[in-house]
């Protein structure tokens, strides 16, 4: 399209799919208006994996190098078992041998204040109801609503939804650095320990529960007792917990999947399109990559229904081959039988490459 077709383009949620949209179209010439619903972005929230191809769109965004110098590198990783004996090591050489990069470590926060600092104007506190009656205003409508989207809803109805998993998360941040990444698999259970910025140190824990089962004024408790008896690295970190920084969630991914990412001038991106578990670290990096590739299909297209089309044909089986493999892992970290079996799967997984690559 020539500039002057490229003229106004909405988008409905201000995390990080939709501000890197914003910034990603901004710097291509077009007018952008960003409205999330939440009064101001999060000061508070652990670290979140960036991955190569999450690094490069970030680069391809213009703000590749400042979120280098606010995050970390990832130096090393290993899947342990409960009483700390290895599973499986994470090979950092050779994924920077295959991508010239490693994976980073960056909180949240910091990489949601960067994007919206890059791009620009969003309107804070209102939440659009219905993308689809903006269509006629806008050359193109970007739902970036997340994981439970009005927007999927409104185009594709409420079969395609978020679906539980199967598992509960537990998230937070204590005192003290560590060096490493681990991720400790047990039967129905895993504890998951990261480094983080300012002296702290990211953890989470997962386990086989119903839906919506909560433990108020218990759960740091809880965590203790799942726990408490696992290898010194867990031990270390449920020892600390307290009550007040420990944050429970539900895990959800998008299941059936969309027939497409797109309907009329409306498209779907991040969580909204593709939500899927946390168990490869790509849900951000996805994201990111989306913001990028729907510009790159805008710019090259004669029009916007054959840029949202080729965007569709590009973005839309990729992500859905990880949405699948995520849930694969995670039914395979949740194992509760046959826990050695797993465990060689999981070997021969990081030999080839696998999951986390």
């Amino acid at each position: 399209m020539t500039r002057k077709q490229r003229t106004a383009a909405v988008v409905g949620g201000g995390g990080i799919g939709g501000l890197a949209t914003a910034l990603s179209l901004r710097n291509s010439g077009w007018s952008v208006d960003v409205f999330e619903r939440a009064r101001r972005l999060p000061t508070a929230g652990t670290a979140l994996g960036l991955w190569p191809t999450g690094l490069g769109a970030l680069d391809a965004l213009g703000v590749g190098a400042q979120v280098r110098s606010l995050s970390r590198p990832q130096t090393s990783g290993a899947f342990l078992r409960p009483d700390g004996g290895r599973i499986a090591t994470l090979d950092v050489d050779a994924m920077k041998w295959r991508t010239g990069e490693v994976g980073r470590l960056i909180s949240r926060p910091d990489l949601l204040s960067l994007l919206q600092e890059a791009a620009g104007e969003v309107t804070f506190g209102e939440r659009i109801e219905d993308l689809g009656a903006l269509d006629g205003s806008y050359d193109v409508v970007i739902a970036a609503d997340g994981l439970n989207s009005a927007a999927r809803t409104a185009l594709f109805g409420p079969r395609h939804r978020a679906r539980y998993v199967g598992a509960s998360s537990w998230r937070g941040t204590v005192d003290g650095e560590i060096g490493s990444i681990t991720e400790t698999w047990g039967e129905g259970r895993r504890f998951g320990i990261t480094p983080s910025s300012g002296g702290r140190t990211n953890w989470f824990a997962c386990a086989v529960v119903p839906e919506g089962q909560r433990d108020p004024g218990r759960e740091a408790a809880t965590l203790r007792e799942w726990f408490g008896h696992w290898h010194t690295g867990v031990r270390d970190i449920v020892d600390r917990l307290t009550e007040a920084e420990v944050l429970r969630l539900d895990l959800y991914f998008l299941d059936p999947p969309l027939p497409s990412y797109v309907r009329g001038r409306t498209v779907l991106i991040g969580d909204a399109a593709h939500a899927m578990t946390p168990d490869l670290g790509r849900g951000a990096c996805e994201a990111l990559v989306d913001a990028v590739e729907l510009t790159r299909a805008l710019t090259a297209a004669p029009d916007v229904p054959a840029a949202l089309r080729a965007y569709d044909r590009a973005r839309r089986p990729a992500t859905q081959r990880l949405v699948r493999t995520a849930r694969l892992m995670n039914r395979m970290a949740h194992a509760r039988r046959l826990p050695g079996l797993r465990n060689a799967a999981m070997r021969t997984a990081m030999t080839v490459g696998g999951a986390l690559g």
